[in-house]
């Protein structure tokens, strides 16, 4: 990057609208009540989680997704454009895409897919095309309609960055993004049996991709690998987590920009443990600016 020009980051993937409800413990699987206690609705969706970190950490942004025609997608383009997002909106047969997100204090959730849009022919693909081939980063996120852009990254010769969440290293669904990805993130979620069996688990998996690779452990930090070596962040103390949604995008987008700037591993996890620490002391996806 020349100058002091801005990082362009090209996003692909999926975006959705949220009803958050609170509770004090996620339900049991039996019959019974439970009370929240609080709710709300709110952006929500992996892909709009990176967009709107990335865009507070001063990226030129372009997110290509996919919303139906209703109420629910305008919601979501409106959270988007006035954060500074440029967005290449598919919009698809039926609704956009919406969740219902159980949460605890305690980070825990559960998340019940209420919608999920089918794209049965993109609009926008030269506009998409041209986007991506300007880009410094091409973030291709886990999503039907946004696989086809691995290899149009590929072809573009810009490099690619896949979020594999809670893979368990044999899903078939994640291959294709982990076989594209120049830089792999993924979370433990897949992998835990016991704090130490779990990060053991985990570097072990690192370690066998031979590309950059990082692991988010929740309070336990992170763990990259890197030609080789291994390294590792502690998570940011914060005073009191609000709300969880998007702490992992917010990890990624913290350390893409700080790799971009020219930081190494180390310097770049520290990044991203920074902004998911803002993150998660925030009730949005992305901290305020």
């Amino acid at each position: 990057m020349a100058g002091m020009r801005k990082p362009r980051v090209f996003v692909a993937g999926p975006v959705s609208w949220n009803r958050l409800v609170f509770v004090n413990r996620l339900p049991e699987a039996r019959p019974h009540t439970v009370f929240a206690s609080g709710h709300r609705t709110a952006v929500g969706g992996t892909s709009a989680g990176k967009a709107l970190n990335l865009a507070s950490l001063g990226a030129d942004v372009t997110l290509r997704t996919v919303v139906g025609d209703d109420d629910a997608g305008q919601a979501v383009l409106d959270v988007l454009e006035r954060a500074g997002v440029e967005v290449i909106a598919e919009v698809a047969a039926g609704a956009t895409e919406q969740h219902l997100n159980l949460m605890d204090p305690h980070g825990g959730r559960v998340s019940i897919y209420l919608e999920l849009p089918e794209l049965r022919a993109a609009a926008h693909a030269a506009r998409t095309a041209q986007a991506l081939a300007a880009a410094d980063a091409a973030v291709i996120d886990l999503a039907e309609h946004s696989r086809p852009l691995l290899a149009a990254a590929r072809t573009a010769g810009v490099p690619v960055w896949c979020d594999l969440h809670d893979y368990d290293g044999v899903a078939d669904f994640h291959r294709d993004f982990l076989d594209a990805a120049d830089h792999v993130f993924l979370n433990d979620d897949a992998f835990k049996d016991g704090h130490d069996v779990a990060e053991s688990a985990v570097l072990a998996f690192l370690k066998s991709l031979d590309k950059p690779a990082v692991a988010t452990l929740g309070a336990a930090g992170a763990l990259g690998v890197a030609d080789g070596a291994v390294h590792r962040v502690p998570a940011v103390p914060i005073e009191e987590i609000v709300d969880t949604n998007g702490a992992g995008d917010a990890f990624f987008s913290g350390f893409l920009v700080a790799h971009l700037a020219g930081a190494d591993m180390p310097a770049a996890m520290a990044a991203g443990a920074e902004q998911a620490a803002r993150c998660l002391a925030s009730p949005d996806l992305a901290p305020a600016v």
